[in-house]
């Protein structure tokens, strides 16, 4: 085993927030089997490998790292403007008729993209890491980026009873950091949940094994939804 990779792997783990548990369920192995590949004592096969690089988003190289043993970690640190773009399309093709969306819907929205996205392709649409909320499942940097795209005049935030609705200020959203595919499957999401419910697709969201199968607070890993049927994956989204 290249001897970089144990701790490489370790580093990567814990920059995205998941434990040894839900890595080893992920790749179909135990917890301790897990632990001995972290601790240097068991060998990675190439399968495991692939699926690592893919659950925790970085390359084989960087799994291996350099020389001296330092990880690179070319994505750890994802850029936030390709999730702000997902949020704000999410937000205008699946917002109501007037325009608004609550606030936790399009948490969903944007969630479902991403792990939809992952699903059909193994790989993230935004590279965010997702926890196991009340209300979730939900991106560490949603709320964050939602205040952000506020104050700099991109959305509006209309407080309604217990709710919290956002629009957006122009008519258009911007698409440069998505693919033609990723923007058509936003639309496709959004088209299927415009008009239901937030208690609708938060329902749905729940009965799906990455929300059932974590516990409260913890990061949800991507490779968990490519164990469900396509039904409880896509619901009402148009293939």
């Amino acid at each position: 085993m290249n001897e970089n990779l144990p701790n490489n792997v370790e580093q990567a783990r814990l920059a995205r927030g998941y434990t040894q548990e839900q890595v080893a369920h992920a790749l179909g192995i135990s917890r301790p089997t897990y632990a001995n590949i972290e601790s240097g004592s068991k060998e990675l096969t190439i399968g495991q490998a692939k699926a690592l690089s893919s659950m925790l988003r970085i390359s084989v190289d960087d799994m291996l790292g350099a020389a001296d043993g330092t990880a690179v970690f070319s994505d750890v640190l994802a850029s936030t403007e390709k999730y702000k773009q997902i949020i704000l399309n999410s937000l205008k093709h699946g917002a109501d008729e007037d325009g608004k969306i609550p606030k936790t819907k399009l948490a969903k929205l944007v969630y479902l993209a991403d792990f939809i996205w992952y699903y059909e392709n193994s790989a993230s649409m935004s590279g965010m890491t997702y926890r196991k909320l009340p209300r979730g499942p939900v991106a560490d940097v949603y709320f964050r980026a939602l205040d952000e795209l506020e104050e700099d005049g991109t959305i509006i935030r209309e407080p309604k009873g217990q709710a919290v609705l956002f629009s957006l200020t122009e008519r258009e959203a911007p698409i440069g950091k998505l693919s033609g595919a990723e923007l058509a499957l936003i639309k496709k999401i959004g088209a299927a949940w415009q008009g239901k419910s937030t208690a609708d697709i938060v329902n749905f969201t729940h009965e799906q094994l990455p929300w059932q199968i974590c516990r409260e607070g913890e990061a949800i890993p991507y490779g968990f939804i490519t164990q469900e049927e396509p039904e409880h994956v896509y619901g009402t989204v148009q293939l």
